[in-house]
């Protein structure tokens, strides 16, 4: 079992950044590949970004490339990500996620764990 806590989410306006964290415990980190998705209201669940265990690789959706960066420090146990230049759109429920596939995934039923989700709100 690998147990995912998510924080850093909050409100801010249109062009401001933010920084989400999630914090791993239960399993080695390095093992898995890890993804961000997001549940922007009333919509699914969608692909945000994805690295592999080692951080050597990451993987953007086309709405957040340029804007968004994942990292994760292996030693901390920690999966982030750097989010600027935010936009209304942005407005959503973010989560993390574990997969057991090291080069991490854009598809959501590939990942094998889940944190509660972190609030993500972009005024205009």
């Amino acid at each position: 079992q690998v147990q995912l806590v998510e924080s850093g989410g909050g409100l801010v306006q249109a062009g401001g950044s933010l920084r989400l964290s999630c914090e791993a415990s239960g399993r080695t980190f390095s093992n898995y590949g890890m993804g961000w998705f997001r549940q922007p209201p009333g919509k699914n669940r969608e692909f945000v970004a994805a690295i592999t265990g080692s951080g050597s690789n990451t993987y953007y959706a086309d709405s957040v490339k340029g804007r968004f960066t994942i990292s994760r420090d292996n030693a901390k146990n920690t999966l982030y990500l750097q989010m600027n230049s935010l936009k209304p759109e942005d407005t959503a429920v973010y989560y993390c996620a574990a997969t057991q596939r090291t080069y991490g995934s854009r598809r959501i039923l590939e990942y094998d764990y889940w944190g509660q989700g972190t609030q993500v709100t972009v005024s205009s």
